[in-house]
């Protein structure tokens, strides 16, 4: 049995609202989080800092004389690394960069880039689908969903040979070859 609360911290109680410091302090992060799926809240974190870095090193960029060396290909550098990776369109100003979140790594993720492909129609059911190890990244079988999927590896999302998944499609759609099917 619980004691009962003394006078002063019943005041105490009455001024703090622990349910909605939460919501005003995490709402953003939740949001992201219930968004794209994410299991791990340490992805998110892992995100977050990376858009912060990003920023940073930008930030510091912007200091140095336009015409300087360093600048232009540290610059040159971070563009083509961050356009390979599929986070940002274009890859010819820092302007771009400033657009960068968290969200713009979450859209990356392979989960995502299966309902965008049109392979699941939802996040769960993608995140499930890579878990089970039915998708293939190029000739690797990926079974992690916080895998980041970049630009030239968007093409060779496919479905893995063995997978129960490819040959119901390919039933549905009346492609199914039972050769095929059987030396794989």
């Amino acid at each position: 049995m619980m004691r009962k609360f003394k006078k002063h911290e019943k005041k105490l109680l009455k001024k703090a609202d622990f349910l909605k410091y939460r919501e005003e302090t995490k709402s953003h992060e939740d949001q992201v989080i219930r968004n794209y799926y994410l299991q791990n809240r340490e992805d998110y974190k892992k995100y977050n800092r990376l858009t912060g870095e990003v920023t940073s090193i930008v930030h510091h960029l912007r200091y140095l004389k336009a015409s300087s060396k360093v600048r232009m290909q540290v610059t040159r550098q971070l563009l083509d690394k961050l356009h390979s990776m599929g986070v940002i369109e274009q890859k010819e100003t820092l302007s771009g960069v400033d657009k960068l979140s968290t969200a713009s790594f979450c859209k990356r993720r392979l989960p995502v880039v299966l309902m965008g492909l049109q392979m699941a129609q939802t996040l769960e059911m993608a995140v499930r689908l890579v878990e089970q190890g039915h998708i293939r990244v190029g000739p690797h079988q990926v079974s992690d969903p916080a895998f980041l999927v970049p630009r030239a590896l968007e093409d060779h999302v496919t479905w893995m040979n063995q997978s129960k998944r490819k040959e119901a499609i390919a039933k549905y759609n009346r492609q199914l070859d039972d050769y095929t099917m059987a030396n794989d």
